[in-house]
């Protein structure tokens, strides 16, 4: 089968709707799909380019903000995108955006299946923006997503909805497309956590370690873990690490370095950008690892660190798919409450025992989201629209 990835950057670092496409382009690549790439150019020179590629396409004073965000627009060369849509059997459909609408323009004229998979939440794009309280955006949220649900996925015959919470809100809004979940999947890796706690896991007066990992952005608020140590008992032995870059970096930054000063904190939080190895091995020295995020579709970041056996605590919120993941009501707080979150931390810092055995069944859980399972359901569901 032929598959035609459309994305507007394939490659470009930073942004996990480009890392998912990149990890399932690899998955269905492995059991034998032709997958090719309709997308802007990749960042770096020297590295691969879409088979079918486009030009990047600035925005006139947006641009520095875009590209803060992590993100990056292809341009519309209506030439390029039927060219690929020709060569397809199934087009399918990574984003919302112009791109997007004008491939199913070219694929509705050739007479050639879409598909689509729901990576983004209106409120992802209204909430990154940082210009409010989601309360009182609601009117252009519901607009949002009626305009996407109009233009771009009920013209698609299948749509992936990679956590329950997508599939419940897209039947809400009366989405004519097939529906089905399908988690967008981790690559299986070995818990690299031992199955029992070294010796000094169990001591009094040691630090404890509480890493978030996740882009420093408005919609996963660190702010709400900064803000929980002023509720934690254990706040004068918490070593916060902030693993992640974004567009409010400086703020955050910014932010921990004032909590610090003030006495709040013991010691200043670290930041840092890490590889997916260092990231591994971070997650699997951890003692907790808070998932604040109110948004969020499915949270692979905070499922990698689980299968590195962390122990999570994951924010509840209607616009989050991801705390289905936690397997206890400890590992889920109020989202945007950091005394709520403070009250978690507090309690699992107290129960270092059951913490170690709580990551690791969360490690154990993440099995069921191996890559390759989500590959081959996905790679069914779009050959069932031939």
């Amino acid at each position: 089968m032929k598959i035609l990835f459309v994305i507007n950057n394939f490659y470009i670092p930073g942004n996990g709707i480009s890392a998912s496409a990149r990890r399932t382009v690899a998955a269905l690549k492995a059991i034998g799909e032709d997958v090719r790439i309709l997308a802007g150019p990749n960042p770096d020179p020297n590295g691969p380019q879409p088979e079918f590629p486009l030009k990047e396409f600035k925005f006139p004073i947006f641009q520095p903000i875009i590209e803060s965000s992590g993100f990056s627009y292809a341009d519309g060369d209506m030439k390029m995108i039927e060219k690929a849509v020709r060569w397809a059997d199934v087009v399918h459909l990574e984003e919302t955006f112009v791109l997007q609408w004008k491939a199913i323009k070219v694929a509705k004229k050739l007479g050639k299946p879409l598909t689509a998979t729901f990576h983004m939440f209106p409120e992802n794009l209204i909430y990154s923006l940082g210009i409010g309280p989601l309360r009182n955006w609601k009117w252009i949220n519901r607009t949002l997503l009626k305009a996407w649900r109009k233009h771009i996925y009920n013209e698609c015959a299948f749509v992936q909805c990679p956590t329950e919470a997508v599939l419940d809100r897209l039947r809400r809004y009366h989405f004519k497309s097939k529906l089905g979940i399908i988690s967008n999947g981790i690559i299986p890796d070995e818990c690299r956590r031992p199955q029992t706690p070294p010796e000094d896991y169990l001591a009094q007066d040691r630090i404890f370690n509480i890493l978030y990992i996740g882009r420093l952005s408005h919609e996963k608020d660190q702010p709400t873990l900064m803000e929980a140590m002023r509720y934690s008992k254990y706040a004068n032995r918490i070593q916060l690490h902030f693993a992640g870059n974004g567009p409010q970096a400086k703020r955050y930054k910014n932010k921990a370095r004032k909590m610090f000063k003030e006495g709040i904190l013991a010691y200043e939080p670290i930041f840092s950008f890490n590889t997916r190895d260092e990231l591994r091995e971070l997650a699997a020295k951890a003692d907790l690892c808070p998932h604040c995020a109110p948004i969020e579709v499915e949270g692979l970041s905070i499922m990698e660190a689980m299968q590195q056996g962390a122990c999570p605590i994951i924010a509840v919120s209607p616009y989050s798919g991801t705390s289905q993941f936690a397997l206890d009501h400890m590992c889920k707080f109020p989202a945007q409450n950091p005394e709520a979150l403070a009250q978690r931390i507090d309690y699992w810092l107290d129960h270092p025992q059951e913490r170690w055995e709580m990551g690791l069944k969360h490690s154990k859980s993440m099995e069921e989201y191996d890559i390759k399972k989500s590959a081959i359901a996905f790679r069914d569901a779009l050959a069932a629209t031939l």
